[in-house]
């Protein structure tokens, strides 16, 4: 008994679920109209008429019931498709659809479009100012000179930047899509939100800030790699050290100059005494050999000077590192240099200028093992376009970093203060880089050259 009632119930929707909503619009439309439809018909047949008016009337209540019922349906689905056509064409991101509202209306429907055609004008000044706000983004990151990367939850570029661009050395379509271990950039990616580190990119090599943040985009997580070049900031603290330079160069001219030009006037006083004193002969000495010392100690700052500000633009051969760093390692006496076995490298540079950077660096190791009693190597390796060599020393490490490459300063007895500077300037001059650090396995310093294979 209680599952014939149940038959009927899913009978009914699925014919209901047959006619559709329109068909279902109108089945209702005629329902409404049936009662009334089937009186008028029962009193005019029941009624004491002609055939012939009972038939015409019969007929006119029929047209009349299915007639309105279509009408209202038309107008119900009509206002619906108005609004199915408003809808569609804010999803396809055309905002110029507006729905004619006639006259005065104040209904439901005429309330609805009025929120359908606000809601579109409002899409409409926030796309435009999403559009704007996304010009702008776009004519940022691309003038700007920090590289940008954005990467997606699997680690693969999505969206770069110019400066990005000029960094890996090439344009954005060979490098969309790469993942960050091919691009070498797996380990900023992964390292610390903010760091330095010294990177050779395709582009460039150099020093850089590194920054990391992560991103929503459509509900996915992405990670957005910011890589800023120091130099901009290390020039200018170049700018300040060559300042320093300047005053360090009055100063020592100064307190050459100033002791010649006394000793010359009182030498000149002592030639005009008529007569002259006995013992003229031994001052004039005496004052001779302090004029020739000042005079050779500036011209041996001068020398040093001439050859840090006169670099030759480098002569570039072939040169094989092996044979180089042997002969290098050999000329120092003091202590026993150890030269590790490094990969057969050859490289495009001035032989002359690299083995003086060399004898620079190896003289600078030696000077620190000495201090302690420890020992000095050397030892290189080569990849991805690149041979970096090491120059190691057991010696007491650096107190500080912030003067090391600063004209004429040092922190040893009758140093000059440029060797470091001049070797810099000779790896840069190279396509390269220089720069000093503590051991992390043990006291001491590496020094780390690297230049292009290429």
């Amino acid at each position: 008994m209680e599952s014939e009632p149940r038959r009927v119930r899913s009978l009914k929707r699925t014919l209901l679920g047959r006619l559709g909503f329109e068909g279902r619009l109108l089945l209702l439309a005629l329902t409404g109209g049936l009662p009334g439809s089937v009186v008028a018909l029962w009193l005019l047949w029941s009624g004491d008429f002609t055939p012939k008016v009972q038939w015409t009337l019969s007929i006119l209540i029929l047209c009349s019931w299915v007639g309105f019922a279509l009408a209202a349906r038309g107008r119900v689905v009509f206002s619906l498709q108005i609004l199915s056509n408003l809808l569609a064409a804010l999803r396809e991101g055309d905002y110029s659809f507006r729905a004619r509202i006639t006259g005065g209306r104040n209904d439901v429907m005429a309330d609805l479009l009025r929120e359908v055609n606000v809601f579109g004008q409002t899409l409409r000044q926030q796309r435009i100012g999403t559009m704007e706000a996304a010009a702008m983004l776009r004519s940022v990151m691309a003038e700007i000179d920090v590289a940008v990367f954005a990467f997606d939850g699997s680690e693969r570029l999505r969206l770069v930047n110019r400066a990005g661009e000029d960094l890996m050395g090439r344009p954005a379509e060979q490098l969309i899509g790469r993942s960050a271990t091919e691009l070498d950039l797996d380990g900023p990616l992964r390292g610390d939100t903010v760091s330095t580190r010294h990177i050779a990119f395709p582009g460039r090599s150099g020093r850089w800030g590194i920054r990391r943040t992560s991103f929503r985009q459509h509900g996915l997580p992405h990670e957005l790699l910011v890589v800023l070049d120091l130099s901009g900031p290390l020039r200018q603290e170049e700018l300040l050290a060559w300042q320093r330079l300047v005053r360090v160069l009055g100063h020592e001219l100064n307190n050459s100059l100033a002791p010649i030009i006394s000793i010359a006037g009182s030498l000149e006083s002592l030639l005009a005494k008529e007569p002259a004193p006995e013992d003229w002969r031994d001052d004039m000495h005496r004052g001779l050999m302090v004029i020739a010392s000042r005079a050779a100690s500036l011209n041996r700052f001068m020398e040093a000077y001439a050859r840090l500000a006169r670099l030759p633009a480098p002569r570039r051969a072939p040169l094989e590192l092996a044979p180089l760093v042997h002969r290098v390692a050999a000329l120092e006496t003091r202590l026993p240099v150890t030269v590790g076995d490094g990969p057969p490298a050859t490289i495009v540079a001035d032989g002359d200028q690299i083995e003086q950077l060399l004898i620079n660096l190896l003289r600078n190791a030696v000077d620190a093992a000495l201090e302690t009693g420890g020992r000095a190597s050397v030892a290189w390796t080569s990849g991805d376009g690149w041979l970096e060599l090491r120059v190691l020393d057991e010696g007491y490490g650096l107190s500080g970093t912030a003067n090391l490459f600063v004209p004429f300063f040092t922190t040893k007895a009758g140093g000059s203060g440029i060797g470091l500077v001049l070797s810099r300037q000779i790896a840069e001059a190279h396509g390269g880089s220089l720069w000093l650090e503590n051991r992390a396995d043990r006291g001491g310093c590496v020094a780390i050259l690297r230049l292009p294979l290429r």
